[in-house]
């Protein structure tokens, strides 16, 4: 079996990995003509770091990565809401990761490169058509910079991880034409700043209108002390059109994002001084798309932001694409038939994404940042006046359970996993 993956982002490159374990030959394109460490900081949920262990990637993780310890809300006045453990402190099996998202993505390239080999890995490669005849897949690629051919290859599956912005997609779904836009921008930067809370902490502050999200992506330096943050400033400025297309490069000012957040400085963390400390700032409208009813068209399929972007809600994006992945390759594992396989994995994938997606337009489980935001404008004294413990639980859980990662259920499936036999790929 040959497949052919279209991007070359974490979706694809851990998709190649898992089939590759699996003795399915594969070839990834990406239209960039170079792969740079691109972004800023993702979240990896103890979910997804479960299928990057079993790729074998635990110990790059971990020397890369910051183990999240705690996640915690507060308010605009930096009062806490809620606070639970994450990862190996709330007594998963895996930890959770905070990474910079090029960090990650150039661990994921060179580990393809490594296995599958660099001539199975084509950049300047631009998707321009594909035809599936029953038989395979022929795909046609060009070089967008010069408009010329980049060739014709055929493969038994076309796997499309092109991101929200996919060819693949928009052929089977040709009436989507810009991304769903909420109205709201993200800003977002890394800064070098002393460690807050436990060093290891993910906090959120604020309310969806109006959010402020840091956590540590490195490691303190033994010299100064300091880390590097990540942070992303969350504002809902309206209008009906996105301003720029979904991008991780586009520049803009400090001064466009101090107004929203000048007085958000806390006993605990500086938020002014984290957006004044930032080398760059970058804009990042926040997009998405609506769920669709089909992904696999006979041999050809959908994964990650081509199939379902969603709000960097949950801090889930990454991980179900990573999640994906490894249903895809437990679906081809389990039958010969690239069709029904491709179906077996839409119908294990779908539902679930499609979930996420209308959760996270509702704030998911940060919806308590916004409940505190109506019942208590200028603050409280006392948290129980304004909502319960058992509420604030119940919403926790339930994302939780929606996500993937309710914890019990998760250690089990753990010991349980079947991605340790190739049978059934030829």
């Amino acid at each position: 079996m040959k497949v052919l993956i279209v991007g070359a982002g974490p979706g694809g490159l851990a998709t190649a990995l898992h089939l590759n374990r699996l003795g399915i030959e594969v070839m990834v394109f990406e239209a960039t003509p170079e792969i740079r460490p691109l972004g800023v900081g993702i979240n990896l949920l103890p979910h997804a770091v479960r299928e990057l262990t079993i790729l074998g990637l635990s110990e790059r993780l971990a020397a890369t990565s910051v183990a999240t310890a705690e996640l915690a809300y507060y308010n605009k006045y930096g009062m806490e809401i809620w606070r639970e453990p994450r990862g190996i402190a709330a007594g998963y099996n895996w930890p959770q990761y905070s990474v910079h998202r090029g960090h990650f993505q150039m661990i994921l390239l060179e580990e393809v490169l490594a296995r599958i080999g660099r001539d199975h890995l084509l950049t300047a490669h631009h998707l321009e058509s594909f035809e599936d005849d029953g038989k395979g897949v022929t795909a046609r690629f060009v070089d967008k910079a010069t408009g010329a051919s980049a060739g014709e290859y055929r493969g038994d599956i076309l796997i499309g991880a092109d991101g929200i912005h996919s060819v693949i997609r928009h052929r089977f779904y040709p009436h989507e034409v810009q991304p769903e836009y909420s109205g709201r921008v993200l800003w977002r930067g890394t800064t070098e700043a002393p460690p807050f809370l436990t060093g290891k902490s993910m906090i959120m502050a604020g309310y969806p209108d109006r959010k402020f999200v840091a956590y540590p992506i490195s490691a303190a330096s033994p010299d100064t002390g300091r880390l590097l943050v990540n942070w992303v400033a969350d504002v809902f400025i309206g209008g009906g059109q996105a301003p720029v297309p979904r991008d991780w490069n586009r520049r803009i000012g400090k001064d466009v994002v101090r107004p929203h957040f000048q007085n958000w400085k806390f006993d605990w963390l500086d938020i002014p001084a984290l957006i004044e400390g930032a080398e760059a700032v970058y804009e990042y409208p926040l997009t998405d798309r609506n769920p669709v009813e089909r992904w696999s068209f006979g041999r050809v399929t959908i994964l990650g932001d081509a199939a379902h972007p969603m709000y960097p809600v949950g801090s889930n994006g990454a991980s179900q694409a990573i999640l994906d992945a490894a249903a895809l390759a437990d679906a081809l594992a389990s039958s010969p038939d690239p069709e029904i396989a491709l179906q077996v994995y839409e119908n294990e994938r779908r539902e679930k994404t499609s979930r996420i997606v209308l959760s996270n337009r509702q704030h998911g489980p940060e919806i308590v940042m916004q409940i505190v935001e109506e019942r208590a404008p200028n603050g409280f004294e006392r948290l129980s006046d304004v909502i319960s413990q058992a509420e604030l639980e119940e919403i926790a859980n339930r994302y939780k359970i929606i996500a993937g990662f309710d914890r019990d259920r998760l250690n089990v499936q753990g010991a349980q996993t079947s991605r340790n036999s190739a049978a059934g790929v030829s």
